[in-house]
């Protein structure tokens, strides 16, 4: 089994770059696979390896610049999650595009997971997923908004247009692992919304520790690595991604007539042009001319 290992942490690197090539060094040494990025803002990414792979770079990690309290959850693979380790940098750990928003300062009223449930029942509360649409598709919590947004970027409009439906009513927010919330929450507190709450640890750590018996979920979880989704316990869920679209899909959608690997599901279909299928049918030509190729090269090393 493969460790799977989710964080983030705000704090204030000085210069990001500077920490890039040792943590992908010591993930290529520990043979550690994933994507961690890092800013100005903080780190945030999802590893995956072997249990002592994973502690090397948390230890690593934890010693960083204002890194000591890093919190993380982890949760289990069959398979390989990533391909290869990949350290980017960016603007922002988890890109809002609002410079005036930061986690550091404020943020909303954590709520523990076994508590969650009492909270989002309340006739006084509304819950929002701060997710993308086509995450909320595959499972959200019962009752929860959903925004539709594309991206994260366009929450602060959508509230915006839809801040009156929620007059006079807390708010509780929710996300994959909170990191999304730690921005949200301070960006509605600077809208002068004060009653403000979010689930810590976000999805990942109430389907680890809230019986399903008890749970006020419904669905799966998407996850961004190659597992697609998580349940409850954090089990592989049933999902595959659709590699035109990078969306979610079940294994019964690649029997509808819409679907074609690596060319188009019934998601995204009508999104695209018969040139871009084309290009996209020659990609997948070229992958898989690739693959027969790497499995030819090991069969002939395994004959030597």
């Amino acid at each position: 089994m493969h460790i799977v290992c989710a964080l983030y942490h705000f704090t204030r690197f000085s210069d990001p770059a500077a920490l890039k090539p040792a943590l992908l060094d010591l993930a290529l040494a520990q043979g550690v696979t994933g994507s961690l990025l890092l800013a100005h803002e903080g780190i945030n990414g999802t590893i995956a390896g072997s249990r002592a792979g994973i502690d090397a770079m948390l230890a690593h990690i934890r010693a960083l610049p204002g890194c000591a309290d890093l919190e993380w959850k982890e949760s289990t693979a069959s398979e390989p999650p990533f391909p290869r380790m990949k350290v980017k940098l960016k603007r922002e750990i988890v890109t809002m595009g609002q410079p005036n928003v930061d986690p550091k300062a404020r943020v909303g009223h954590y709520v523990k997971p076994q508590d969650w449930n009492d909270l989002i029942r309340s006739p006084d509360v509304a819950v929002i997923d701060t997710r993308n649409d086509y995450e909320v598709a595959i499972g959200t919590f019962e009752g929860a908004v959903d925004p539709q947004t594309e991206s994260f970027r366009d929450f602060p409009a959508w509230w915006e247009e839809n801040k009156h439906r929620f007059h006079n009513k807390r708010i509780a927010m929710f996300c994959t692992g909170g990191i999304r919330c730690e921005k949200s929450t301070n960006f509605l507190i600077g809208q002068g919304v004060e009653d403000v709450y979010h689930l810590k640890g976000g999805i990942l750590k109430y389907l680890e520790e809230v019986p399903q018996e008890d749970s006020s979920w419904q669905g799966e979880c998407f996850v961004f690595d190659g597992r697609v989704s998580v349940g409850h316990g954090l089990a592989e869920g049933p999902h595959l991604i659709c590699h035109a679209c990078r969306r979610p899909i079940l294994p019964e959608d690649r029997q509808r007539p819409e679907y074609e690997h690596g060319v188009s599901c019934h998601h995204c279909i009508g999104e695209t042009s018969e040139a871009d299928k084309a290009r996209f049918r020659e990609r997948q030509k070229q992958i898989e001319l690739a693959r027969k190729r790497g499995e030819n090269h090991m069969g002939g090393a395994r004959g030597v």
